[in-house]
């Protein structure tokens, strides 16, 4: 597996909309750890892209996200499940030229899981954050995150994620993400 760093990572938000959230198994949770997600990739400069999945209907991004987006986020709507049908992400994913697809987002067995399997079949290497993901039912999640593991992808949690994106403690980054995780 490549490891991902800042250089070669792009920070994936899917689906993490005002409507859908409160149908989500730990809903507050999931907005919380895909927050800090958020936060700190902005911190160390990761790119990141966001999907929405038919605004028009489940609302746009909840505000907990998207008020420490930068700027220069692509918001991509969708009515496809996988963001790899979405011509705007295939797109903002294409301009960012990057090998490691890091995802946070909802719902992990329907558009998460069917994006990372569409991402390693484009051979890009794939970390889902374990912690920042969910679904309406837990049973449906944990049988999704057993079929991306199955599919190459890393399933790991939002803190070992920041700190690979950290690499070192001299980091002048380090302070902050530090205080993010606790």
């Amino acid at each position: 597996m490549l490891f991902p760093t800042v250089e070669n990572s792009l920070l994936i938000v899917v689906d993490l909309q005002q409507k859908l959230m409160p149908a989500m198994s730990n809903g507050d949770g999931i907005i919380e750890r895909a927050s800090i997600m958020v936060r700190g990739a902005a911190e160390l400069g990761v790119d990141i892209a966001v999907t929405e999945q038919y605004p028009k209907g489940l609302g746009n991004t909840v505000p907990e996200i998207s008020t420490w987006l930068p700027d220069d986020v692509c918001v991509c709507e969708k009515t496809s499940f996988s963001i790899f049908k979405s011509e705007a992400f295939l797109k903002t994913l294409s301009a960012r030229k990057r090998e490691v697809l890091i995802f946070v987002g909802v719902e992990m067995n329907v558009c998460l899981l069917q994006s990372v399997l569409d991402a390693r079949a484009a051979g890009y290497e794939v970390v889902v954050v374990a912690d920042a993901i969910g679904s309406r039912k837990n049973s449906e999640r944990d049988w999704a995150l057993e079929a991306a593991r199955n599919a190459g992808a890393a399933v790991l949690g939002s803190e070992a994620v920041l700190f690979m994106l950290l690499r070192d403690a001299k980091n002048p980054h380090f302070k902050a993400i530090s205080a993010l995780i606790k």
